[in-house]
């Protein structure tokens, strides 16, 4: 029998059996985490356990599948928004009321199920004992997101453990299993889920009972680390672990555990609270933040448009090759069993092996066993008539980029399938509106634009066109759902979304090259900035011929912000043959290297091509010019996209950048950059570059926003 003490909506405490008393977290609106609400429920527990004088000890468990997976990351906009010193001030509140949970006149014991994620494993870490389930995983993740732990985690951590444990849980901010707990010695057991609160009840009535000296180890944790670290451990910490230039958590968690290690209890909680206020006004927290948030937005906004749709029970690729044999086993791999049909027997041995070089890769990894991977590969058939394409619940042509070969065969397949079958078209530079021309059924038709290499790249884009039906929509969404992909639906147009954005970048790259700079300097700047490759050893690998394509399909698109360069440098490179790393030789050259990977090296002839039509002298750019002109016309083409509602949301623009081309992750996505940076700057920078022309000139939304001070986000 149990007598409740206090119900609140977000956890329970109850008087249960042997004189303890049950703080149970227990939200009643899906999953436990440490919001204003739960704080303040905890505070309102913590009164009532230091009132209560006839308890002989405390459980804390989890009524839910999860003990508490952290913070509620929806508001940490508002509290980032604040002064440093204010920040400091919530850390420390936050701290004060985890102190009287440790100081409750009664020994306690945690029962972690699920995860104990951030917050959650502060929160266990300032109760006396811990016992696991075999299950569970706990972790101090918040570099992950640009920040470190606030609730204590970086002062209770290696006072439990080490100061070697801190560092590499923290600082690496992976999640920990059971037995590597029970090793570190950050809980007292490890047992079989069925048996977590009965064995964390025994080890409270030890403690209860004085089998367990709790009050000592409690004294223990208030002073210094007990034991000393190696000399070297810091150090070897830096050296070891990634420390990214443009995301400084990491950097900043090992100088505040090296300076904290040998102080007292709350010295310690004030160093980590100074510190954790410097890092979440960093622009790596804000936007990595931004990222998680945006990251659920497209989640909720996937869901929402496949709706109820019917199951995708039988699949059909059109067109086998490289990327036909990515899509099929994608597919396959997730479940959905697949035709792959093609005209020629020599391409469908090229898919099915594209499929069997794969499998063969998650089975060395162990990532399959050859059991499921014989399963997988047995659910694409290969073909080269029409079987069964009567019964394809979708069809995803995957032929040539040729607007006259799409349009033979989309014409030709519609007439093999169901009425109500939905037809996708895998094209990265021809409009939807262009290729529906010739079906009879233009609402059941979309496009589907993954990104090469198809099982790697996230992204996939769903293109509407202007007759595209909802349920051709949502059958897409759908797919890409069951592909283990991230689906952002976007507007016909040229370049749709990514390739347009992309290709405002890439001119500004051609335009620096046309007025002089030396196309290296622009890639090491680039690369410094957090790309993770410059723009000119991005089109050798993407492929100059390929590259040149797509930019002039999309160039005309957009006549004027994006008209010809004068003294191309693509052009200057394809006309002496050179295509990027599959010919060997484009901007650099290259030659095999270790397992066979292109090895880049600097190749004077490049530059010679190119001085010889640019239009004047070879010119030294300073490295804020170069990251300007690329990174403006980049952000001015993400505000017309949105502005002309080629995609739904600031969030979705800007996660199909981060997933589609490797976006740099601390600058958060193009608008959110935007955000940082300030309207009024970057009408102020658009000014002074507007000599440049119009893909340097401000958009009305960007000045609509400068004129009432606002943002892309809200907060």
């Amino acid at each position: 029998m149990s007598e409740i003490l206090f119900r609140g909506q977000s956890l329970c405490l109850a008087r249960i059996a042997g004189g303890f008393a049950e703080l149970s977290l227990t939200r009643d609106d899906a999953i436990n985490k440490l919001d204003r609400r739960t704080l303040d429920e905890l505070s309102l527990a913590a009164e009532l356990l230091e009132r209560t004088e006839d308890l002989r000890g405390l459980l804390v468990s989890s009524g839910l599948d999860v003990f508490v997976v952290g913070a509620d990351i929806t508001e940490f906009g508002e509290l980032f928004d604040r002064g440093r010193e204010e920040i400091v001030s919530h850390t420390w509140e936050a701290n004060q009321l985890f102190e009287r949970l440790a100081a409750l006149p009664l020994p306690s014991v945690v029962a972690i199920n699920g995860f104990a994620l951030g917050g959650g494993l502060e929160l266990a870490l300032a109760f006396d004992f811990r016992v696991m389930s075999d299950a569970a995983r706990i972790g101090l993740p918040e570099v992950n997101l640009g920040l470190i732990p606030g609730y204590g985690g970086t002062v209770r951590l290696p006072r439990v453990s080490s100061v070697e444990v801190a560092l590499d849980w923290i600082v690496s901010g992976k999640p920990q299993s059971a037995a590597a707990a029970l090793v570190a010695g950050v809980v007292e057991q490890r047992v079989p889920a069925s048996e977590l609160r009965d064995a964390a009840l025994v080890l409270l009535a030890q403690a209860a009972d004085g089998q367990l000296d709790w009050r000592n180890r409690r004294r223990l944790r208030l002073g210094a680390v007990a034991e000393t670290p190696a000399a070297d451990a810091f150090q070897n910490a830096r050296e070891s672990l990634r420390v990214a230039p443009h995301q400084p958590a990491r950097g900043l968690l090992i100088d505040l555990l090296e300076r904290a290690w040998n102080k007292d209890h709350l010295l310690a909680l004030r160093l980590e609270g100074e510190t954790f206020a410097k890092v979440a006004k960093t622009q790596a927290a804000s936007s990595l933040v931004r990222i998680f948030l945006n990251d659920q937005l497209v989640k909720k906004a996937g869901k929402a448009q496949r709706g109820i749709g019917a199951a995708i029970d039988q699949a059909v690729v059109l067109g086998a090759g490289i990327m036909g044999g990515g899509i099929a086993y994608t597919s396959a791999l997730h479940g959905t069993s697949v035709r792959m049909k093609d005209i020629r027997q020599q391409a469908l041995d090229l898919g099915m092996a594209e499929a069997d070089k794969l499998l063969a890769r998650q089975v060395a990894a162990g990532r399959l066993d050859e059991t499921r991977a014989a399963k997988v590969r047995a659910a694409i058939v290969p073909q080269l008539d029409y079987q069964g394409f009567d019964r394809a619940d979708v069809v995803v042509e995957a032929v040539v980029e040729n607007l006259a070969v799409k349009h033979a065969v989309l014409r030709e397949v519609e007439g093999e399938v169901g009425v109500e079958t939905i037809l996708l078209s895998n094209t990265s530079s021809l409009r939807i509106d262009d290729l529906a021309a010739p079906l009879a059924r233009p609402e059941n038709f979309a496009g589907m634009h993954f990104f090469n290499p198809v099982p790697v790249m996230p992204l996939v884009e769903i293109i509407r066109g202007e007759r595209t039906g909802d349920a051709a929509i949502a059958t897409a969404v759908g797919l890409a759902l069951g592909m283990g992909k991230t689906p952002i639906v976007v507007k016909d147009g040229p370049g749709f979304l990514v390739n347009r954005i992309l290709s405002a970048y890439i001119r500004a790259f051609l335009q620096l090259l046309s007025d002089g700079a030396d196309f290296e300097e622009v890639d090491r700047v680039a690369e410094a900035f957090g790309w993770p490759m410059g723009p000119a050893y991005l089109e050798d690998v993407v492929g100059l011929d390929t590259g040149s394509h797509v930019c002039d399909l999309i160039f005309a698109g957009f006549p004027e912000r994006m008209p010809a360069v004068p003294g191309n440098a693509f052009k200057a490179l394809l006309a002496e043959g050179r295509l990027g790393q599959k010919s060997g030789a484009g901007f650099y050259r290259y030659e095999a290297g270790p397992g066979g990977r292109p090895r880049k090296f600097a190749d004077p002839r490049a530059a010679e091509l190119m001085a010889a039509v640019r239009p004047g002298p070879a010119r030294r750019f300073d490295d804020g010019e170069i990251i300007e002109r690329l990174m403006l016309p980049l952000i001015i083409e993400s505000i017309h996209a949105l502005q002309e509602g080629v995609v739904a949301s600031a969030a979705e623009l800007d996660t199909a950048l981060l997933l589609g081309l490797g976006f740099p992750a601390y600058l958060g996505g193009a608008l959110a950059y935007a955000d940082w940076l300030g309207a009024d700057h970057l009408l102020q920078r658009c000014a002074h570059h507007a000599a440049l022309g119009p893909a340097y000139e401000a958009p009305a939304l960007l000045r609509e926003l400068a004129a009432c001070g606002a943002r892309f986000y809200d907060a």
